[in-house]
């Protein structure tokens, strides 16, 4: 019997889940390193998308105490982002700085599962992390994930409410794993007097830091984005503009492109 890679990945979003990995971490917590270790776990709790960091609590240079812990609401989404480190899917401990400027703040969580060797996680958004030598930023690195940037002639239409925004065959497709593909275009293809600079700001761990830009009207906010200085796995998307496709209408040759990936999603709660 065959296997879909994809659905098989989702199958287990409920799971508490984890991977080796053999890279440097580096972590400094208001301005001072607390963390130099090769002992590392990624860890994603149930319904996690994005792994943290767990580590040997011993390997911290900062002494955790514990917090009570505070119950998720029931009205979780079915899938969770790196955000809200604080909402716990598993049983385990809350833990926060026993003095200084973070005393009483929860920056680490011990999941009771001993398959995780007592390690704990930390909340990433709370440190400055390093692997090996290289900044991290937005979450940690999933090492089952990619994005692969490929330049494309197909024809590229982007409306919104009628009004043509972009239109291109120089496109450049990014497909990242498990999300929709992504058609960044030349800014010459794209009618940048119809779009206002935004102050939004959003951070990918494997793209960088995007800067938006909005249409006129409720509909057109933040509708496209760009990368103006990415990391290196983007750098072929440096100012190219790219829109969402859950908001204006993206054709390719003549195709809708869907807001979301075709035939693939979590698993419904029963």
């Amino acid at each position: 019997m065959s296997v879909d890679l994809a659905r098989q990945w989702f199958s287990g979003l409920r799971e508490l889940r984890y991977a080796s990995t053999s890279k440097r971490l580096r972590a400094t917590l208001d301005g001072t390193l607390v963390l130099d270790t090769t002992d590392a776990l990624l860890v994603w709790e149930p319904t996690r998308v994005v792994p943290h960091y767990a580590v040997p609590e011993a390997a911290l240079q900062v002494a955790l105490v514990e917090l009570p812990r505070i119950e998720p609401p029931d009205a979780l989404p079915p899938v969770m982002g790196p955000q809200h480190f604080e909402l716990h899917t598993c049983p385990g401990t809350p833990l926060a700085p026993a003095g200084g400027p973070m005393a009483g703040v929860e920056v680490a969580f011990r999941p009771d599962d001993d398959s995780l060797g007592g390690r704990v996680l930390l909340d990433f958004a709370r440190f400055e992390w390093r692997e090996e030598d290289e900044p991290v930023m937005g979450h940690p690195h999933d090492p089952f994930k990619r994005i692969d940037v490929l330049r494309s002639d197909r024809h590229v239409v982007v409306t919104l409410d009628g009004t043509v925004l972009a239109e291109s065959r120089r496109a450049t497709a990014l497909y990242e794993t498990l999300l929709p593909v992504r058609w960044y275009l030349p800014r010459e293809d794209v009618r940048l007097d119809l779009l206002r600079p935004s102050s939004t700001r959003s951070v990918c761990a494997y793209k960088g830091v995007a800067s938006y830009l909005s249409a006129e009207g409720e509909a057109g906010a933040d509708i496209a984005w760009y990368y103006p200085d990415p990391l290196h796995d983007a750098e072929e998307v440096r100012d190219l503009v790219a829109f969402w496709s859950e908001r204006a209408q993206v054709t390719v040759d003549g195709v809708p492109v869907p807001g979301r990936m075709p035939d693939v999603g979590p698993p419904r709660r029963s």
